[in-house]
């Protein structure tokens, strides 16, 4: 059975690669710069589509952007993607998001999320944590289309908000609670 569920996930991931609409995953780690890039653009589409998204942008305390997170799994899964924390509109650091997970789930896709940190608590506790796990540690509210809708930044009292965004392929099922997230040094 281990075989078979080895050789599954490896022919899911191989997926990730050749499946229509989800786009390649990256062969080699990204450059700063690509990195860079990738995030200016990928906040910018999220903002043109949110307009609360936008607000929070203007107020919060630091903007971890995750542009293509990829994902595949059958019964076991996984999911990975590099992004960069923004602070004051620059650079602060670079992050990578990683999960594992089992269950009833099936497919591929890629897709993006922006964390917001409102507190400064929180985003101290990014730079202290040797790897955050989400759902552990600050409180973390994953916004949808409904519930943008009715909310503002004086509303917002969690600590984060997580927006996810540009859901490309076919999965059972998104989340990013138990994704880990570190700290990594590109070129």
């Amino acid at each position: 059975m281990t075989k078979a569920i080895h050789r599954i996930a490896r022919t899911l991931v191989f997926m990730v690669l050749i499946v229509p609409g989800i786009g390649l995953a990256p062969a080699q780690a990204m450059t700063a710069a690509e990195i860079n890039s990738e995030v200016q653009e990928a906040l910018a589409k999220l903002y043109a589509h949110s307009k609360t998204a936008k607000d929070f942008g203007a107020v919060a305390k630091g903007i971890l952007v995750f542009p293509d997170v990829y994902k595949a799994g059958f019964l076991v899964g996984a999911s990975f993607g590099d992004g960069a924390l923004l602070e004051n509109g620059k650079t602060a650091g670079y992050y990578r998001t990683v999960e594992a997970s089992y269950g009833l789930q099936a497919g591929v896709q890629s897709f993006g999320y922006v964390l917001f940190f409102m507190q400064d608590e929180s985003l101290d506790y990014l730079d202290k944590s040797d790897g955050w796990e989400i759902g552990v540690g600050p409180s973390l509210v994953v916004v949808d289309k409904g519930f943008a809708g009715s909310m503002t930044t004086t509303t917002a009292k969690d600590d984060i908000y997580a927006f996810i965004f540009d859901q490309k392929g076919l999965m059972g099922g998104i989340g990013i609670k138990g994704s880990k997230i570190t700290r990594i040094h590109p070129d």
